[in-house]
């Protein structure tokens, strides 16, 4: 695993270093733009269009748009210093209750790791969190770009601490204009007493192994007929039909829970062996 940024956690007057790795990767299939004639991929050239000229990578800067057609170039180098110590620090400034956070303000998640001299303070804040029941939240420069973020203890696959990047406040779109959200809407008792019912049947622990991706999976197999003579059989879609009574959908979604519960083998629970 490649870390992709080194610094340190700042917690009080304690400074922990740290190495920062991405917790998720992007699955499923990729494909690539080929040219029709000859199946050769497409390639894609940084072009000005000013000078007629292909434009290298070292030709290239930063540069913001202040007005139509103005803009102010900022270096690397320049934007670095002006940042300074956040660059390379994630500066825990305050502790809250998870539940105060907004997921819908959550972004990309990353794993902390410690280096090795820094191994008994990130031990100490990991337990201190878990203890404690709490979240950090932080001020955190990834990419030239400073962030939000909140840093929790987990212990799934070991004692890590998990970085999640959070959108500014001012970042977050509004409700406001969504459609029928904010009308009045009659529910019938009965109707929300079933619905009810048919949460606490579908209700048990989340074990993430138990999902998959299972469109990556037709895919992959699909692809591969392809590969083979005569495979141009279509993935399958599942049709959708439109719910005429709301009542009689949500019995019938409680009776194929129950059905698809009591169908389930229970696991047997294995002897121990001394």
């Amino acid at each position: 695993m490649h870390a992709m940024w080194r610094g340190s956690v700042s917690f009080g007057l304690v400074n922990i270093p740290v190495r920062l790795y991405k917790a998720t990767e992007t699955g499923g299939i990729h494909f690539r733009q080929l040219h029709r004639d000859c199946r050769t991929p497409i390639t894609y050239k940084k072009f000005c269009p000013r000078c007629q000229v292909e434009v290298g990578q070292d030709e290239i800067v930063r540069g913001f748009e202040y007005a139509k057609g103005e803009f102010v170039v900022v270096e690397d180098e320049e934007l670095t210093a002006f940042q300074g110590r956040r660059a390379e620090t994630i500066d825990l400034v305050q502790f809250a209750d998870a539940g105060e956070i907004d997921p819908v303000m959550f972004q990309s998640a990353y794993y902390l790791a410690p280096e090795a001299g820094g191994k008994k303070a990130y031990r100490l804040l990991w337990k201190a969190l878990q203890a404690s029941g709490r979240v950090g939240v932080a001020r955190m420069t990834l990419r030239n770009a400073e962030s939000l973020a909140l840093v929790r203890a987990s212990d799934a696959g070991g004692e890590v601490l998990v970085v999640h990047a959070l959108a500014w406040p001012e970042d977050v779109r509004s409700t406001g204009e969504l459609p029928y959200v904010r009308e009045a809407v009659d529910i019938d008792a009965n109707e929300l007493e079933v619905a009810e019912t048919l949460i606490r049947q579908l209700t048990k622990p989340f074990v993430p192994n138990d999902y998959r991706d299972e469109s990556r999976v037709r895919l992959e197999a699909w692809i591969a007929e392809r590969r083979g003579e005569g495979g141009t059989e279509k993935p399958g879609v599942q049709a959708t039909g439109e719910v005429v009574d709301l009542m009689e959908a949500l019995k019938k979604s409680v009776q194929l829970a129950k059905q698809a519960e009591t169908s389930q083998p229970r696991k047997r629970r294995q002897r121990k062996t001394s």
